[in-house]
């Protein structure tokens, strides 16, 4: 699609394309209209004899005239004669008799072959007439290829309107904070939390806190990497915490002597794993917003109270259990899809829902979309 219909809204920019699609449709069937008039080989002979003329003067203009040479003088003479005797039938007959009657004569000068050319010109009209078609043709072809791009843009357009509109029923003003406020709560408190964890328990702890996890399959964490898990089972550093584990392999050869009995050992099974300990986090441990449904996110607290018990206070986990409760409520499910509606709609959509005004957008798109694929269908080739 050129740029000028894909930087406009896909209602406006589909009309405009079913618009100048028609228009191009027009405008070639008036100009095949025309051809077929006069006839469509009738056409191609006239316009085939002025090329053919017009070669001619083109090619002798300069050595037949004058004192020039007169074999160039003849040899003009007679293909010129040639190429515009043509049929009593062929359109603009009388222009090219008229040409060769002005080249006609003993000596020849350059007005002579003006005025050939200038009589020529009726029969050039054909010329013109086949290539304003050819234009014709691909304007068309141009707009068609920018209607069906228009037609699908806007298709998807009413797609994802109609998605808006379906979201109706939902009431924007619930009070979404009774959930988002104790979710909040406790994402920031075990994100917290487990950055201490990390800092201050040792590689051990961490790594059988994430083995534990990974029996909890709606807990999605990374699990330690085969020879950092083994070097710190095997090793006496892997008592210390992973940040510190992070912190000896910066040191120096002499330095990292005093803290480790394998400086070699640590480095190969830690250095290299530097962004995977840079990646852990508590996020595999918070809760999603907008909220999942009432029973997945039970099913999600269940699994995660055990796990944030084992680096959290008794405070985060209660804010676990707040939320689960408040899944049990009657209104769970209008706050629910609330907080999804804000969180997936920006705020122009939110405005057109709650004036209820996408209704008359989806109309449009739908009467524009309809108004595209008649006309695709009316000017099919």
């Amino acid at each position: 699609m050129n740029d000028a219909v894909a930087t406009v809204e896909p209602v406006a920019a589909a009309a405009s394309a079913a618009a100048e699609l028609r228009e191009r449709y027009d405008e070639r069937r008036s100009i095949e209209a025309r051809i077929d008039d006069v006839g469509r080989g009738r056409v191609e002979a006239a316009a085939d004899a002025y090329r053919h003329a017009i070669r001619v003067l083109d090619r002798y203009e300069e050595d037949a005239t004058g004192t020039g040479d007169f074999g160039s003088y003849v040899r003009f003479e007679g293909e010129f004669e040639a190429a515009t005797d043509v049929d009593d039938d062929v359109p603009a007959s009388e222009a090219f008799a008229a040409a060769n009657e002005a080249v006609d004569k003993r000596r020849l000068s350059e007005s002579d072959f003006d005025a050939a050319r200038e009589a020529l010109e009726p029969a050039g009209e054909y010329v013109s007439l086949l290539e304003r078609r050819d234009e014709a043709v691909d304007d068309f072809r141009r707009a068609r290829h920018d209607a069906r791009e228009a037609r699908d843009r806007l298709a998807d357009h009413l797609t994802d309107r109609e998605a808006v509109a379906d979201r109706d029923h939902v009431d924007l003003d619930a009070p979404v904070e009774t959930i988002s406020e104790p979710v909040d709560a406790y994402n920031e408190a075990v994100r917290e939390a487990f950055e201490s964890f990390l800092r201050n328990e040792s590689t051990r702890e961490v790594f059988d806190l994430l083995e534990t996890a990974e029996r909890y399959p709606l807990v999605d964490i990374d699990q330690p990497p085969r020879d950092l898990r083994e070097y710190a089972a095997d090793h006496a550093a892997g008592e210390e915490p992973l940040p510190t584990l992070l912190e000896y392999a910066d040191y120096s050869q002499s330095k990292l002597d005093h803290y480790v009995d394998d400086p070699g050992a640590l480095r190969t099974a830690v250095a290299v794993h530097r962004t995977w300990i840079d990646r852990l986090d508590g996020e595999p441990f918070t809760l999603a917003w907008p909220p999942k449904p009432a029973e997945e996110l039970r099913y999600r607290i269940k699994e995660l109270t055990p796990l944030a018990s084992r680096f959290a206070d008794e405070e985060t986990v209660a804010l676990l259990r707040t939320v689960r409760d408040r899944t049990r409520e009657d209104d769970y499910e209008t706050i629910r899809e609330a907080a999804v509606t804000r969180a997936e709609l920006d705020e122009t959509d939110r405005e057109l829902l709650a004036s209820g005004d996408i209704h008359d957008r989806v109309a449009a798109a739908r009467d524009v979309l309809d108004l595209i694929e008649t006309v695709l269908a009316e000017t099919a080739e």
